[in-house]
């Protein structure tokens, strides 16, 4: 949880950075860090050095690439983020303890949010075309289901893996699961 922490800090740094960056700019930066996260998923097998400096640079890239968002959002209703925030950590808290706890097996539980999760980005696609009644409510709160399990499933991930070389894309698993919980929170609190 340790890296979790340090790579949230980083993201945090990376927002803060780039919160005067233009939409383009925080375009690439969130580009590059996916760069980046496919890069570290081939270097936790070699060097968990290398892998840890990757999720670090992932966290300041992926907080440059969402920087924009963010500030817009908190320029039009800077209480939606702090809202966000805190409804974030009760959620991964909540979620988190659960799969922890959990003796149930939830990789089949993974394998349905990984499916639902493609749903729903063809989901979004759509919308941008097709414009579909409450679609931006719908996907929020859809993304939250699915990362509810996802979030259940890493946390239990967390207490069963005993190799440390795991520990840098654990740790980018959980990281991104908080990451994709308060950005959709924070659309839902945003809504018109």
């Amino acid at each position: 949880m340790g890296l979790v922490a340090v790579t949230a800090g980083l993201f945090a740094l990376g927002a803060y950075l780039g919160r005067d960056l233009s939409y383009g700019w925080g375009f690439a930066a969130f580009i590059a860090s996916f760069g980046l996260l496919i890069g570290l998923s081939f270097a936790a097998r070699r060097s968990e050095q290398l892998a840890i400096g990757l999720l670090f640079g992932f966290g300041v890239l992926i907080g440059l690439g969402t920087a924009p968002t963010i500030a817009h959002y908190a320029s039009t209703n800077p209480q939606s983020v702090w809202q966000a925030g805190g409804a974030t950590a009760l959620f991964i808290a909540g979620f988190g303890a659960a799969g922890y706890a959990t003796r149930r097996d939830l990789s089949g539980v993974a394998r349905a949010c990984f499916w639902a999760l493609l749903a729903l980005i063809v989901f979004g696609i759509v919308t941008i075309f097709v414009r579909i009644p409450n679609g931006a409510l719908i996907y929020s709160i859809a993304g939250l289901v699915i990362f509810a399990g996802f979030t259940a499933f890493d946390f239990q991930r967390l207490r069963r893996t005993q190799d440390i070389r795991a520990a840098p894309l654990l740790a980018a698993s959980i990281f991104l699961d908080v990451l994709n919980v308060f950005l959709l929170l924070l659309s839902l609190f945003n809504r018109d």
